[in-house]
């Protein structure tokens, strides 16, 4: 890499945009992302965070604008950058007929690592991600989290600069997901790895350096979480009505109600008396009621008007790819 590469951001997006036909999943994006950050990219479905990603991991090409990865533009030097780049794809993507040393020993081979630096990197990435004493196991046969740690493990392997994240613990058990970030946090701190998130577990990126909220194709804000509440974070009453009349009554009340997970309701509290004036009026219909402080939850519904854990948009209201 070059001097000038070395003292760039890790990522560089200046007016990108992207259509998919009628769609305009990217308007005018620009962010920049320095080097050994982590930074989340946190968006609805459809808001246009994996064309984004698509376009900085050199698998579509953007319609306007550029983009660069360590200093590297990814359209004009595609290779260069993506040998630059390590991704952990949130569907899994091992080969579990191989052996956990055959699937990273291959990525390396792929990579055109020396058969000394992949027996070098297999040995460190294996320490790391407490996967040694399953070097020869079939990969069909460990756990849901195993299988993940070796998704990090290979993506890492041929040491790359930057690493992405899509959904990366999706479907594991709390132990298992805090387990995934400690290790990225080791990794950050002692290789001064850039890593970017997408996650629909938004209590995770409480510990990023930077959140970046886009919906619609566009960046909503952006900022360290604290920054993020003071300036958009709300309390919110978090109910679960006894009945759909109750459901339907509290959404007519309160117009900006948003439907979370779980048949819960997600309602902004205005005011020090909104909670008495809840409890007054439908405390007999509500099953469970709690209140929230702001939080990036609160960040999210206040910018976006969604909760991010919600199903995607219906056919025919599609705004872009997620």
């Amino acid at each position: 890499m070059s001097d000038d590469a070395a003292g760039a951001p890790a990522i560089l997006v200046e007016g990108v945009s992207k259509r998919f036909g009628r769609v305009l999943a990217l308007d005018d994006v620009s962010l920049s992302v320095p080097q050994g950050e982590t930074f989340a990219l946190l968006g609805p479905n459809g808001a246009g965070k994996t064309s984004l990603i698509d376009i900085l991991c050199t698998i579509s090409k953007p319609d306007g604008g550029r983009a660069e990865i360590a200093g590297i533009d990814v359209v004009k030097h595609p290779l260069r950058a993506r040998r630059q780049l390590g991704v952990v794809f949130q569907e899994a993507t091992l080969d579990t007929r191989l052996s956990v040393f055959e699937n990273l020993d291959f990525h390396g081979m792929v990579y055109q690592m020396s058969r000394a630096d992949r027996r070098r990197r297999i040995e460190e990435m294996l320490a790391l991600v407490e996967l040694s004493d399953w070097r020869d196991a079939v990969v069909r046969t460990l756990s849901a989290g195993m299988r993940r740690r070796l998704e990090i493990a290979r993506g890492l392997m041929h040491e790359p600069k930057i690493l992405f994240l899509d959904e990366p613990t999706v479907g594991l058990d709390a132990q298992s997901r805090a387990k995934i970030w400690s290790y990225l946090e080791q990794l950050r701190a002692s290789q001064n790895l850039t890593i970017i998130v997408t996650t629909h577990y938004i209590e995770e990126v409480d510990t990023c350096d930077t959140i970046c909220i886009i919906d619609h194709g566009k960046i909503l804000a952006r900022g360290t979480p604290e920054a993020l509440k003071a300036a958009h974070g709300t309390s919110l009453f978090r109910v679960t009505p006894r009945t759909p009349q109750a459901h339907a009554a509290l959404i007519e009340r309160y117009p900006g109600t948003v439907e979370g997970a779980e048949g819960q309701l997600l309602i902004k509290a205005e005011n020090a008396g909104s909670a008495d004036a809840l409890l007054a009026e439908f405390g007999t219909q509500l099953r469970q009621v709690s209140v929230d402080q702001p939080s990036l939850e609160s960040v999210f519904l206040s910018l976006t008007g969604r909760d991010l854990r919600e199903a995607p948009p219906a056919a025919g209201k599609k705004r872009g790819r997620g």
